[in-house]
This record gives C-alpha cells, structure tokens and sequence, in this order.
C-alpha cells in the first residue's frame, strides 16, 4: 500500500532545521571542504526541497533493477540495547547478466558502494558495472550509505539528523560495517558463497572501496578505487594541492583566462569597497538577491571553477566553456563584465543567478557538512600567490569553532589516518594489502589526494594524464577519446587477472578436499 504524500506541514520541523543549517553554513569563515561526488550534481533551485523517503523514487527506468531492504543494525560496534536498533537499508540488484552461483561457474557479483547521495542519483551513471558484467556473467549490486535516500536509520529523517546523538552512527566505519552485512546475507540469500566480490566507489566512495578491501578482505576479493583522495588527510597531501590542480587547468586552457581570473578577486575587493559597491556588483552579476557581503560573490565563483576543473570530461570540458566564455567576452568588457561572461558560459542565461546555488540544503549538503565535521576533514585551501585564488589558508581553529556551532561536536582530523591509514602508505601496505586498483585523471583537483604510483604488484595505480573525476566508472561512449578506453581495458584487465587467480585456487582448494 502507498504511504500518503507528506503535506508541507509534515515537512514544517525538517525545513526549519534545513533553513537553520543552511543559515549557520553561510556564516562559516570560508573553510569550505569542496563537495565529493561521482558527478557533478543538478543544480537544484529553492522551490526545490530535499525529498522525504516517501517521496524519493528511482531515476532509473530500467527494469532489470530489483529493490531490496535489508533490516540493518544501526551500531555494529557496541553491545549496549540500543546498539541493537535497526533500520531498513536499501540495496538494487540487476540478475541480467548473472551466470549463477552453480559449483561450476560462482560467477562474479560486482558492487557499488553508495556514498554522499541517494542510490537514486547513481544507477544510470555507473556504466562500469553494467558496461562488463555481460563478460564477466556478473551479478550487479548496488548498496545505498546510510543516512542517505531511503536508508534512514530512526523513525524519520528529521529524527536521524536531529543532533549529534543521532548523527553519531553516521561515519564511514559504520557504513563500510553495513556494506558487508548486505553481502553477506546476499551471498546467503543466493547460495553464492563461493562467488567472487569486487567492490566499486567514486570520490568518497572510492575511499570506502578501498578502506572496505583493507578491513573486510574475506568478503571482497579486490576494490577499484577510482579518484579516492585517501590521502588528502592530516597534512599528507599538501593543502593547496587541489586549487594549485583547478588553477593549472585553467591555466593550460587558456593563459588569459586564467590571468582574467586571477585579477578577479582583487577587483571585486575594490567594487565592493565603494559607496553602493555591493549593489554595483549585484547588478554587474545579476544576483538573484542584494549582496551583502563580496564574500558571497567570490564563494559562488570559487564553486563555479572548481566544479568545472573536478568534473572537466569530454566532450563539453567545462573548464573551456567558462574560459572561451571570459576570453569571448564582448569587446570593451572589464574584467568583471568578463567574468560574469564565463558565469553565463557556464551556468546558462538566466534572469539572475542565485548565489546560494551550491550551498541548496539538499540531503548530500547536509549529510556531507556532518561527515566533514566529524571525521572526512580534509584541509583543503587557497596557499599565497601559489594559485588564481585569493590567499585563504585551511584554519583548523576556525573550522573547529563552525563546527561545534553546527553540531555541538569537534572534528577528528586524525581519525581516518588512525582507523584507515594512509602515513607511509607504501611501507605500510606493499605486503599487507592486495587487489587495489586506485584510478585517477590528473586533470581532477582531488588526484592531489590520491595515490598516484604503484604500491605493489597488485595494489596499483591507474591515472591518466587528461582525466577528470571518476571519468572511468561513468558510461562508455562511442565517442570517448583513446586513453579513456584503454584506462578502462587496464583496469578490466586488472580485475579478469585477479578473478582468474581466485578461480585457480577455489579448483586447488576443491581438489585438496576431496583428496
């Protein structure tokens, strides 16, 4: 039976908590951790709010894809009675190409590890899963990030983010927790114990692929990564390594874009210092709303390049639509006319331009402010006169202070190297670790963080000079240039060698027993 349509005054408690996240968001000292993501999202407009469980519905039309609910354990690490509460976690299976769990094939069951997102907004974009199951006669798993779409633990959503007491189940060792119950009751389920798992994420899913082979290596047989900054934590990647990324892409563009760019800032400071300069500019830039403060301005600029970088793909490359956008500006135009020319490149023509447009406070806004206050900090800043950006080092003291006032919690900047690792990673992990592949486009500002050379023999790195984010796990096109292609044919390959490897020794295994 359908549940009924929430009316707005069902929503009222949840807007008004959205409403005072979002307010207190734009009021931060600019420590903004650029947003994780396997693409680049929709922008979503105010009329727009976030959707109830109710409401959330798959984007996907194929109807090969099955939806399952998995009663999951909210706290798998504690014995307290609590700690037994549970929660329905969503999962999606695509039996098409499966060749079965029989004693004779255990064909594979490929998996992607939901991240920062509803499950709804990845089906149809991870083409990597779909694009090589008919050859590997797979089956398809897609698991949903608690907290995230419709795997709410509590009653609701407006009760699991109702302080940091509901919030505290929230992290990324919970989910990983959760990713490998689900397996197992699915190789259960199936009869597919002897099937192999490999794992796929993007962005901060990547991570989780990789953290999920390192902790839970008996469930899954290998982990493609791809753009995992794991590095990009507790000062091991540099801090401005991700705008020096966005700033050489630009720069390799187009020179005079990036000269046009980098004099922006300086001139926005000086319009906005004059007697109605705020109001000067909130016409120049057609504001949705008054500026109050250049501030405002410069963050939705800042989110317009980086963006643009991150998910520089073929065959659009953001990063030349808003550089052929300054460079093309009518003849004449100042520096700010050209940069509001790259504004209307990139955004489109509109009647105005709402500033807040990055900042919407949708589910991933909110539950990506509380995973970057918690545990995924990653210091990430403008260093001085080292990139087109204005001088804006990481403040660890600041960012503290926002936090504890969103959440009443302190970061732990140090936990995800103290759970996961990630000092001295070749050391450490070269005779520890197995069946990696961590893939990276050296265009993405976030391969920064990321491991860029082979580790072992098969902890490898995949990178490609041109990629940008998670190229490799999107569709593939006819069109898609050389290099892409043969990234994806080196990590396929990578896979069928370690599936090949497994096979080998479950027939060694096999014979050993019944001899």
């Amino acid at each position: 039976m359908d549940s009924p349509k929430p009316s707005l005054h069902d929503h009222l408690p949840l807007l008004l908590f959205l409403l005072f996240l979002l307010l207190s968001f734009s009021i931060s000292d600019g420590n903004n951790i650029p947003r994780l993501g396997v693409h680049r999202r929709t922008i979503q407009s105010t009329d727009q709010p976030i959707k109830t469980m109710s409401e959330s519905v798959s984007n996907s039309n194929n109807k090969d894809l099955h939806t399952f609910f998995y009663t999951q354990t909210l706290d798998h690490f504690n014995y307290r009675p609590d700690s037994y509460t549970t929660f329905q976690q969503r999962y999606i299976i695509n039996f098409k190409y499966w060749g079965g769990a029989n004693t004779t094939s255990s064909s594979p069951i490929f998996v992607y590890l939901g991240a920062e997102e509803s499950l709804d907004e990845d089906l149809d974009i991870i083409g990597f899963l779909p694009d090589n199951a008919p050859r590997f006669k797979a089956l398809l798993v897609y698991i949903e990030h608690r907290y995230y779409g419709n795997s709410i633990p509590f009653t609701s959503r407006e009760e699991a983010l109702k302080n940091a007491s509901t919030l505290g189940y929230f992290n990324s060792a919970q989910a990983i927790a959760d990713y490998a119950a689900v397996l197992l009751h699915i190789k259960k389920k199936y009869k597919a114990h002897k099937s192999p798992v490999i794992v796929v994420g993007g962005s901060y899913g990547g991570m989780l692929a990789s953290w999920f082979r390192l902790k839970y290596p008996h469930i899954t047989l290998g982990a493609l990564a791809s753009s995992a900054p794991i590095l990009y934590f507790d000062d091991i990647a540099p801090q401005v390594g991700y705008y020096s990324i966005v700033t050489k892409d630009f720069k390799e563009t187009s020179e005079s874009c990036y000269e046009t760019v980098r004099k922006s800032w300086t001139e926005i400071d000086k319009v906005s210092s004059r007697p109605n300069g705020l109001s000067i500019l909130s016409k120049k830039f057609k504001t949705c709303n008054e500026l109050k403060r250049s501030f405002d301005l410069k963050d939705y600029l800042d989110s317009i390049y980086a963006t643009a970088a991150q998910y520089n793909e073929p065959p659009t490359y953001p990063v030349s639509k808003v550089c052929n956008g300054i460079d093309g500006a009518p003849q004449g135009s100042d520096i700010l006319g050209k940069i509001f020319a790259g504004v209307v490149a990139y955004m489109g023509n509109k009647s105005c331009y709402d500033l807040d447009e990055f900042n919407h406070p949708t589910e991933t806004f909110l539950g990506w402010r509380w995973q970057t206050c918690s545990e995924i900090v990653m210091p990430i800043g403008h260093g001085h006169k080292d990139t087109m950006f204005p001088t804006s080092p990481f403040n660890m003291t600041s960012f503290t202070k926002t936090c504890k006032s969103l959440f009443g919690v302190q970061p732990k900047p140090h936990w995800v190297t103290t759970y996961y690792g990630g000092r001295d990673l070749k050391l450490i992990l070269h005779r520890f670790a197995s069946n990696i592949i961590f893939s990276n486009g050296l265009r993405d500002p976030y391969s920064s963080g990321g491991v860029l050379e082979n580790i072992s023999e098969s902890v490898v790195a995949v990178s490609t000079v041109n990629g940008s984010h998670c190229l490799d796990i999107l569709p593939a096109q006819k069109n898609d240039p050389e290099w892409l292609v043969m990234q994806r044919r080196t990590e396929v390959n990578i896979i069928e060698g370690w599936l090949n490897k497994y096979y080998n020794d479950l027939a060694v295994f096999k014979d050993q027993t019944r001899s």
